[in-house]
């Protein structure tokens, strides 16, 4: 059995962001979009819906008073560009809380709590949906392209902008390397340097303060040195 789901948010981009997010979550269908809270009462008071991703600044009312004044709460995922309504948001007895730009293995964890705690309420074990490769979106050129994490060599700081480089071609996005560096919640992700961040499994070798990825030489900037190198170390030994 699907869990059904709704998403009430204002903003276009993060609702195609979770939809195309939801589309490599096989036992979870979208069966409505809503601008505002008010629009979705009707669709909730059906009984229909099992899930909500519940922005919280909206026009007319706040996500969060708007569940207030729901009588039976619909499982509820919070997606949000402030951290500080966290405490508030639990007290609410929301699944999860997830802050934009939501890395999509951030969003998969909690779309499998869910499943595990709808599983449970209904007496059924299922295993939960994990998609074969992970990815995120980048906006590059007006256009939010789908990156497999996997394709990623190395990330460069260009002051205002970032260089993705993949192995299939290089992306420049306007973007911090602090933001990125929250996307990629993979383990083989770490930044050596100010201007670098590198996919472990990608280096050819490491020689002095300096790693190679792609026949290009990368520096290890010396603040990064000493944690670099231990976690370089530490994963090709496991490998071993």
């Amino acid at each position: 059995m699907k869990i059904k789901c709704i998403i009430i948010d204002d903003e276009p981009l993060a609702v195609k962001v979770i939809k195309n997010y939801l589309e490599e979550i096989q036992n979870i269908d979208l069966i409505e979009v809503f601008n505002n809270p008010i629009q979705a009462i009707a669709s909730i008071e059906k009984g229909d819906v099992d899930l909500i991703f519940l922005d919280i600044n909206m026009p007319k009312m706040n996500g969060l008073e708007f569940l207030r004044s729901l009588s039976n709460r619909p499982h509820t995922i919070i997606t949000t560009a402030y951290r500080e309504f966290a405490v508030e948001s639990f007290d609410l007895d929301v699944i999860d809380y997830l802050v934009k730009p939501i890395p999509f293995g951030r969003f998969l964890k909690a779309t499998n709590k869910i499943t595990n705690r709808i599983n449970l309420e209904k007496g059924k074990t299922v295993e939960t949906s994990v998609p074969e490769e992970p990815f995120i979106f980048l906006k590059v050129d007006k256009k939010l392209m789908k990156i497999k994490l996997n394709d990623i060599l190395y990330i460069e700081s260009l002051k205002d902008y970032i260089k993705v480089i993949t192995v299939l071609g290089d992306y420049l996005v306007h973007k911090s390397m602090t933001s990125i560096s929250e996307e990629l919640s993979d383990d083989n992700f770490i930044r050596i340097h100010r201007s670098f961040t590198i996919a472990i499994n990608k280096i050819s070798f490491v020689e002095g303060n300096s790693v190679e990825i792609a026949n290009r030489r990368i520096p290890i900037g010396r603040n990064y040195i000493q944690l670099a190198k231990q976690k370089i170390l530490n994963i090709k030994n496991q490998t071993e």
